[in-house]
């Protein structure tokens, strides 16, 4: 098996930019009203380094960034744009499991017959995305979805990492335990008050011991 999760970087954020330039210099957070109790949907990578992220209130990215621009989210046209993208995609690799507007998976086994191979294609996503849309995704290649969703996160935005059959371990054991899907802030929590960090830890930790957690 060799599958892809494929992930617009900072989508609505660079939809916004694309639709008014003016916004590329400036830190510009997608979300609510950051006087209410708006949340940021997204944030561009200038924002970014202010420590602004998803899911933050828009009060604590003000906070952070007094000069930050704030625009409210316009979902139909990031569906539009999302359409284009997911068009353009089908167009290298015909199967696609769309799992939100802004990432998906990809069946790359289908048009790739090693991870050689594999990579030269999630090159040409990445092509055909930007030269269609002028946006830039990150991509993951390995053996199973969530190596590969990890591995899209990794080097973003514009990245690939390809993970190949045999380095799943090698390539995961370095990475904070809040990487794994279903880690959450509060099993992050117990597992480093537990001496666990990374999810090589993690992962020479007995099943007994987990449970005792």
């Amino acid at each position: 098996m060799i599958v892809a999760h494929l992930d617009l970087d900072a989508f609505y954020a660079v939809v916004e930019q694309l639709e008014n330039p003016e916004l590329r210099t400036q830190p510009l957070v997608v979300g609510g009203d950051p006087r209410g109790r708006g949340v940021v949907a997204t944030a561009n990578y200038v924002a970014r380094r202010f420590g602004i992220h998803s899911a933050m209130s828009c009060a604590e990215a003000l906070r952070r960034c007094p000069e930050a621009v704030f625009v409210r989210p316009r979902h139909a046209l990031y569906r539009e744009y999302s359409r284009n993208v997911w068009e353009t995609v089908r167009g290298v690799v015909p199967t696609v499991e769309q799992t939100g507007v802004d990432e998906g998976y990809l069946d790359v086994g289908e048009v790739a017959k090693d991870f050689l191979a594999a990579r030269v294609v999630a090159e040409a996503v990445q092509t055909a995305v930007r030269a269609a849309t002028s946006l830039t995704c990150s991509l993951g290649v390995a053996p199973c979805k969530v190596v590969a969703k990890i591995a899209s996160d990794a080097r973003k935005p514009g990245g690939l990492v390809v993970v190949p059959p045999g380095r799943e371990a090698a390539f995961l054991a370095p990475l904070a335990v809040r990487r794994l899907p279903g880690v959450g802030p509060k099993a992050e929590e117990r597992l480093k008050s537990a001496g666990i960090e990374t999810i090589g830890e993690l992962a020479a930790v007995g099943d007994d011991s987990l449970r005792r957690l």
